[in-house]
């Protein structure tokens, strides 16, 4: 008797110890809506979601599944040769997971494949653990916003600059080996 074949909703062949990184589909927004309600104090409407997946010159959100779960998620935007992480969340009962780490590497890839040679985000003042994973990404902070969140937090800038150096590859390829030795990642587009 063959074992039984995993698919996700799209059909894909999937195993328990692959992480799959794929375009975020509306289909996707029930889970994604879950995750952001459990990470974040002031979390993005459906509506907005939707507003942001509708944009696909400009915007990129990309799921994270392991099986048949959807286990975190991340956006961002192009603009001219930057790309802004709008968002980065993961099911809090995964977290510790490098799930994370592995999404944020899928941004900066996407941002290499469409030209992009900066990367820069706000992260909330006090959220040791993100900036510690931003800063092992090469994202250094250049100032603070006042109020950025809704509940008057403040938010710490970061840039990493000259994504397309040699050296910044070469960072990279460092994440992605670490990352290997926790997942297999399959990226989808």
């Amino acid at each position: 008797m063959c074992p039984a074949r995993l698919l996700d909703s799209r059909g894909y062949l999937v195993s328990p110890e692959v992480l799959v990184l794929a375009p975020m589909r509306m289909g996707d927004l029930r889970a994604v809506l879950r995750i952001e309600e459990e990470c974040f104090p002031d979390p993005w409407s459906k509506r907005l979601f939707e507003e942001e997946l509708k944009q696909r010159t400009s915007r990129s959100y990309r799921a994270a599944w392991v099986g048949h779960d959807l286990v975190g998620f991340a956006g961002q935007m192009f603009i001219d040769d930057e790309s802004h992480v709008n968002n980065v969340a993961v099911d809090p009962a995964r977290q510790g997971e490098k799930i994370g780490g592995a999404l944020l590497v899928d941004l900066v890839r996407n941002a290499l494949d469409r030209g992009q040679r900066h990367l820069t985000l706000e992260v909330r003042v006090g959220n040791e653990p993100a900036i510690a994973l931003y800063r092992r990404l090469g994202l250094a902070p250049v100032g603070v916003r006042p109020n950025y969140y809704p509940n008057g937090g403040d938010a710490q800038i970061m840039w990493a600059h000259d994504l397309d150096d040699p050296a910044y590859e070469e960072r990279l390829a460092g994440l992605e080996a670490e990352l290997a030795a926790h997942w297999t990642i399959d990226r989808r587009f």
